[in-house]
């Protein structure tokens, strides 16, 4: 890190020494969370833990009566995870990649997360893996397809494979127990790339559409909006027809997607805005409408206005309130729906990875969280299912949680963890 960069970061640590002692005491979690009231911080708060990875014997905690094991080892930086019907396990490897930096600021962030191992040489590849003993790890390490422009999210549909990369949907042929994808791919739809990077992808029940969750270039706008025009939204892919439009918009970083099955609601992370403070506004989970339109930039958590930006009351006047507030700046990223029965005691709902802070004083996620379902809403306060990822004076960072599916045996959990460079399995004790 150069001298420039140095002294940015200096002023940034200053910064977070003075605003730890001015933090909420709780966080913003649930349906009706405590927003503090938005202090624009002019210099973001940096601060992120160095990545150190596991000892050997070293592993996450898990909740009681919960267990957890290695997996698959060795990944470079797995990010998302898709279980095939046959049992194979897909993971996408793959890690941002650096833009010119804008600023003092923009060089002191890079050079941080370098050091925390979330910037860096991308593998851009999806790698199969397959347990073929049944003993809850992995044998068999395949490389399912490379050279992709750093791929995330995955689907299978009637033969066909579908990839997220960064600007834009690949298709693939693929037959039952493949191990490789042949061939370059079709392409169907194009997204911009940069920024929020991330492509998730999930299937309609129906099987007809694709949706696939696309974030925005900037923080508010930076830009212009019309840098941002086609992102900070959720994307339908028709099948058959292979017309593509915004299914919905304002959501700054969509990135896990979840079907709740007794409603058929399409479900959402969302990492929230920053620079207003530790809990402002929270990262949430929420339902998704077709039409339906967040706040993003103009304003959050319903209807709150960021005077940061340039506004169009037309625009607030439609923002609706998402769901389930997840604490500010948790960048909870991975979702899936758990099923009532995968976990001994843990009901139906969603699961939440959530990758870590870096905007805020003290840090916050660094956690595998589930939100209690019923009737189609959460029902009741997060629990952890697995923690343990951030040493407890913050320096370091043993893992980081990204994406989670129900594993193979409808009885287990897989964990993508990106500084870990492994998935973890969760199962009964």
């Amino acid at each position: 890190m150069d001298f420039m960069a140095q002294l940015t970061a200096f002023v940034g640590g200053v910064m977070v020494a003075l605003r730890r002692s001015n933090a909420p005491a709780t966080q913003a979690f649930g349906a009706n969370p405590q927003i503090p009231e938005a202090k624009n911080q002019g210099i973001m708060t940096l601060k992120m833990p160095t990545a150190k990875g596991w000892e050997p014997g070293h592993v996450p905690t898990a909740a009681p009566g919960l267990k957890v094991n290695a997996f698959a080892s060795d990944l470079v930086h797995p990010r998302w995870i898709e279980v095939l019907p046959n049992g194979d396990v897909l993971v996408a490897e793959a890690l941002m990649q650096a833009d010119p930096p804008k600023g003092l600021f923009d060089r002191a962030m890079q050079a941080t997360m370098r050091r925390a191992r979330a910037l860096g040489v991308s593998a851009n590849r999806i790698t199969l893996w397959r347990d073929e003993d049944g003993d809850g790890v992995a044998e068999r390490r395949e490389v399912f397809v490379e050279k992709q422009n750093q791929p995330f999210g995955m689907a299978l549909v009637d033969g066909t494979f579908y990839v997220g990369n960064t600007d834009g949907i690949v298709a693939f042929p693929y037959e039952d127990g493949a191990t490789r994808l042949e061939g370059e791919g079709r392409k169907l739809v194009d997204f911009k790339p940069g920024g929020h990077w991330t492509r998730s992808l999930i299937v309609s029940p129906d099987k007809t559409k694709i949706y696939a969750g696309v974030g925005s270039l900037s923080n508010i706008g930076d830009d212009g909006m019309e840098a941002e025009e086609g992102r900070a939204a959720i994307w339908e892919l028709d099948l058959a027809s292979g017309d593509a439009r915004i299914f919905a918009g304002g959501l700054r970083n969509p990135v896990g997607l979840a079907w709740e099955p007794e409603t058929q609601e399409l479900w959402t992370v969302v990492n929230e805005r920053d620079g207003l403070g530790d809990e402002t506004p929270p990262d949430y989970l929420t339902s998704v409408t077709d039409g339906g339109f967040y706040g993003w930039p103009y304003c959050y958590w319903g209807k709150t206005v960021d005077d940061r930006v340039p506004q169009s009351p037309e625009m607030v006047a439609k923002a609706i309130q998402p769901d389930f507030a997840l604490g500010g700046h948790t960048a909870s990223l991975g979702l899936c729906w758990m099923p009532e029965g995968t976990l001994p005691g843990f009901g139906q709902g969603m699961v939440i990875g959530q990758h870590g802070s870096w905007n805020r004083s003290t840090l916050s996620g660094y956690k595998l969280i589930f939100v209690p379902f019923e009737g189609g809403k959460p029902s009741g306060p997060s629990r952890d299912i697995l923690s343990g990822f951030l040493s407890e004076d913050e320096k370091w960072s043993f893992g980081r949680p990204v994406g989670v599916a129900v594993g193979p045996d409808g009885k287990s959990l897989l964990m993508a963890d990106d500084v870990g460079d492994i998935v973890w399995r969760v199962t009964a004790a």
